[in-house]
């Protein structure tokens, strides 16, 4: 479906950019383009391609996390997670390890 959207877009842009009609044939489509993209039923479509989107996205990134997490060592896991939470406690002007602050 992707690639449905990307060569119609292409192929519309391809279009308006190769055309000799002129302005009037440019304003003609951007007017027909506008009235796609405001129809209700398009509108509602996009919104649920993006939370479809979102949703699979939140998945894969708990997946991917997990990996990653599995790959890493022990010893720098911890590390990681010590700093973590003495960011969350002590806020962004907090001073770090490595000599340097936050300001």
């Amino acid at each position: 479906m992707r690639y449905k959207v990307v060569f119609a877009v292409g192929l519309a842009l391809g279009y308006v950019l190769g055309t000799r009609a002129g302005r009037e044939r440019y304003e003609e489509l951007k007017k027909s383009a506008r009235g796609v993209a405001q129809n209700p039923a398009v509108r509602n479509a996009a919104e649920s391609a993006g939370q479809t989107g979102l949703h699979y996205a939140g998945k894969a990134f708990a997946v991917v996390s997990e990996k990653a997490c599995a790959a890493v060592p022990d010893s720098l896991a911890e590390r990681v997670r010590g700093l973590r939470d003495r960011v969350g406690a002590g806020g962004a002007g907090a001073e770090d390890d490595w000599g340097t602050s936050n300001t």
